[in-house]
């Protein structure tokens, strides 16, 4: 492998890591690059080297939050063991059924998302005092534990911004605190898909830790700086983020 495709990719991973740390959507950069860089590499290798790097870069920005703000370790916990099977169904899943089934339903939910964001100025600025019950929770539990976590296994991008979304929105926290719970609950959820993708091809060991490590990098400086300029920052990046989301998949629908 040449070094310059290597430079490219552990740059790709470290952006990847920034992003995902603050708010998610890393795999809108780290995949995609990796898709071009090695074009003759079957897919399966890929999405598990991917895997591998979002992981590392995951679980490294998870410790810096938990050291530095409030984490609901318990809710993160209720929702994170089932995303390990769940992503791995979505992992299993995904050569068997074409992306292009999900990618309606993902554009229509990111555009929710975008809007409500926008439209709602306040959200996730600061903690509201919304109660939360079972009824909230059991919500939060399906939409991340489950539905979130069988998309991140069968498509990926996005998976993080919207589990932070739907913390701010359904329990009233700030964006800061929701990305820090969130991360807790995508480590299951790489995990699961991880672990599929790594069982049904070969994992490109030493690419994937390299990108590793950059990827944590990233992450390491993405979740210093959320801390540091808190859930405004944080929102101004979640709406760039879906943005870009939302122009890959129109792309995407394109050129299909």
């Amino acid at each position: 492998m040449d070094i310059e495709i290597v430079a490219l990719l552990l740059v790709a991973a470290a952006v990847a890591g920034w992003f995902d740390a603050v708010v998610g959507g890393g795999g809108l950069v780290q995949l995609p690059v990796l898709m071009l860089a090695l074009p003759s590499t079957p897919a399966v290798s890929l999405l598990a080297t991917d895997k591998l790097s979002s992981i590392s870069g995951t679980a490294c920005a998870a410790v810096t939050f938990a050291r530095r703000t409030k984490v609901d370790v318990r809710l993160a916990l209720v929702s994170g063991i089932p995303a390990v099977a769940l992503s791995g169904a979505g992992a299993a899943a995904a050569g068997t059924l074409p992306p292009e089934v999900l990618r309606p339903v993902v554009a229509a939910a990111l555009m929710a998302v975008l809007v409500l964001v926008v439209a709602r100025r306040d959200l996730g600025v600061a903690p509201t005092s919304v109660l939360p019950s079972r009824a909230r929770v059991a919500a939060v539990v399906a939409v991340t534990g489950v539905a979130l976590p069988f998309y991140n296994g069968f498509v990926g991008p996005g998976t993080g911004t919207m589990m932070v979304v739907a913390l701010t929105t359904l329990l009233g926290t700030d964006f800061t605190r929701g990305s820090a719970t969130s991360k807790l609950v995508n480590l299951g959820s790489n995990l699961g898909a991880l672990l599929v993708f790594a069982w049904q091809g070969q994992m490109l060991w030493m690419l994937g830790l390299g990108m590793a490590a950059a990827n944590m990098l990233g992450s390491r400086l993405g979740a210093g700086q959320a801390l540091r300029r808190g859930s405004r920052f944080v929102r101004v990046v979640l709406i760039v983020v879906v943005s870009l989301l939302l122009a890959r998949l129109a792309v995407a629908e394109l050129i299909r």
